[in-house]
């Protein structure tokens, strides 16, 4: 990691890798954890492979959803390695998404209680990553990959 533009996390869900991979890679078990609760996620395309659309939508009261992600996916390395930025979108056109501009890169490995997941968000200059940092990504995707865990978890 380079800590001038990237920010992370890591964390051992108590799931075997596949679990893990299914729970990112179907788009049933995705919009079960894949915004922080009480919010909804709706998957409109999720294509995990190298160039494959990551789509999502999003709602506060499950009633009306708004556009969320908008991404590529870069790298799908079955139960390994997943990695999409939304600097593309899913048609290929490069875009200045707001409120920052990212690659995310999430490994999964082998541990002794289940999963060793890590997350690894890139941004193009210290500015973004700051930013980014500043409207909560600690809180934000800690919340998430927690839901994840407790999914992965209870579904394996």
């Amino acid at each position: 990691m380079n800590p001038d533009l990237d920010l992370g996390l890591e964390r051992i869900i108590r799931a075997p890798r596949a679990a893990v991979w299914r729970a990112w890679t179907d788009p049933s078990r995705l919009e079960r954890w894949w915004v922080p609760a009480p919010a909804r996620c709706r998957v409109e395309r999720l294509d995990p492979r190298p160039g494959g659309a990551f789509v999502t939508r999003y709602s506060d009261d499950g009633a009306a959803f708004v556009p969320h992600m908008d991404a590529c996916f870069l790298a799908a390395e079955e139960h390994e390695r997943l990695v999409f930025t939304n600097a593309v979108d899913s048609t290929w056109a490069p875009v200045t998404p707001e409120p920052v501009a990212m690659t995310a890169t999430i490994t999964l490995a082998d541990h002794p209680d289940g999963t060793a997941y890590r997350i690894v968000v890139r941004h193009g200059d210290p500015e973004a990553r700051a930013l980014h940092e500043k409207l909560g990504f600690a809180e934000g995707w800690g919340t998430v990959a927690a839901q994840l865990a407790a999914f992965a978890e209870g579904t394996r």
